[in-house]
């Protein structure tokens, strides 16, 4: 199990974005259906969640649906809806039990109305948990969150709650999903490709970036770990110059 002692000397990252790539072909590859991967990838959350906490991380945010996603196999979103339906359901009593507080990003007023109200009970139940940060990306993508943003701010700008002068950058995060919760320091995507997705675009701006040819039911602890390590093997200077 991966745990502190595992990697001791090295610095975690306080939050660590994942891009949970690759169900399908892994389904594919036993020669099994697509959605009997996406059950088996959303049995593998739970497991970095509790390895990610195990070694310091404080925040794990996973993509689970994206707002390009409607446009999959009508049998694959319905069967990902009902995945993420009990998903939620579980979540309630593991929040408890893992003493986790649960989030979701993204914008949920395309998802039916009982979905709806099961999230906003999650985060109710869990919102004083102090253990694992858990933002579930549900229905969502960058663009879309920073134009809910822009509009919000409009709204505020309109009613005169806020100045021209006021918006900058600080004050612009505060409109986003992501209000509070700290840029990610690692992103890793599994299964070898090599690109954001519309993910966390304003969020990531020096995010370190892990990708690995891991099929997300695969992903171990191990290859956890093995992000962890190669975030350690980069010097972040946010634009700064290198010590040198």
């Amino acid at each position: 199990m991966a745990n502190k002692n595992d990697l001791e000397g090295l610095q975690i990252p306080e939050h660590i974005a994942i891009i949970l790539d690759g169900n399908g072909r892994w389904a594919k590859k036993r020669m099994m259906p697509r959605n009997y991967g996406h059950v088996q990838g959303s049995k593998n959350v739970e497991r970095i969640c509790r390895a990610a906490y195990n070694m310091g991380v404080k925040y794990l945010t996973v993509y689970a649906f994206s707002t390009e996603n409607w446009s999959r196999p009508e049998d694959e979103v319905e069967t990902i809806m009902k995945l993420l339906n009990n998903y939620l359901k579980d979540c309630i009593k593991l929040t408890t039990k893992n003493n986790m507080k649960v989030r979701v990003i993204g914008n949920i007023s395309r998802l039916d109305e009982s979905m709806q109200k099961r999230i906003r009970e999650l985060e109710e139940i869990s919102a004083s948990n102090t253990g694992l940060n858990l933002q579930v990306a549900l229905n969502y993508g960058s663009r879309d969150e920073i134009l809910r943003a822009m509009k919000r701010m409009m709204v505020d700008y309109d009613k005169k709650a806020i100045s021209l002068d006021e918006i900058d950058e600080t004050l612009f995060s505060e409109y986003l999903d992501t209000k509070d919760i700290p840029d990610p320091d690692l992103l890793i995507r599994t299964s070898g490709e090599q690109r954001l997705s519309n993910y966390l675009l304003w969020q990531m701006a020096y995010t370190e970036f892990y990708f690995t040819n891991v099929l997300w039911p695969d992903f171990s602890e191990k290859d956890l770990e093995d992000a962890v390590r190669y975030y350690n093997s980069k010097e972040r200077r946010f634009g700064g110059l290198t010590n040198g």
